[in-house]
């Protein structure tokens, strides 16, 4: 079975609540899910990890929030290389570069050698409404099969 990181920043609580949903339903998907802050997980830690779900929320006008900045930094050229990574995270529609920092976060994982899922999760401050919860769930499952079909295709030649 693979192993699977969470890891987030969040500053009210929104992208960590998108965090423990993805982490609920993964979970119930029989995975093996680690969840921890991103400040708290070492960029060598995550050569543990088969798949990376990276979340953050944008802070300003489209903006890295501080606490996001190290973790970006050290994604170098290779730190990535084979391992399945997507992005989400929470935004506020009144600033013009809604959600940026997930934006932010895909291109440097693909940078870094990431095999990048293509959908992003992006919601609107935090996952209330049952419609935003099944997103986050939808989005996991998406990701969990895009994840098992890249098992299938790499052992078919």
């Amino acid at each position: 079975m693979s192993r699977t990181l969470i890891t987030f920043v969040s500053m009210s609580g929104n992208t960590e609540d998108i965090a423990t949903i993805l982490k609920e339903t993964l979970e119930s998907e029989g995975q093996n899910v680690s969840y921890t802050f991103m400040d708290e997980i070492s960029i060598e830690d995550i050569e543990n990890y088969d798949n990376i779900l990276i979340g953050s929320y944008t802070w300003g006008d489209g903006d890295l929030p501080y606490e996001a900045e190290d973790f970006y930094d050290e994604l170098e050229k290779g730190t990535l290389q084979g391992q399945k990574i997507g992005c989400f995270g929470s935004g506020d529609r009144d600033y013009p570069q809604y959600c940026e920092a997930v934006n932010l976060f895909a291109e440097r994982a693909l940078e870094a050698g990431g095999d990048v899922f293509s959908e992003k999760l992006k919601i609107e401050l935090y996952p209330e409404t049952d419609e935003q919860i099944l997103e986050c769930q939808t989005f996991a499952r998406n990701f969990l099969k895009w994840v098992e079909k890249g098992k299938v295709d790499s052992h078919v030649s």
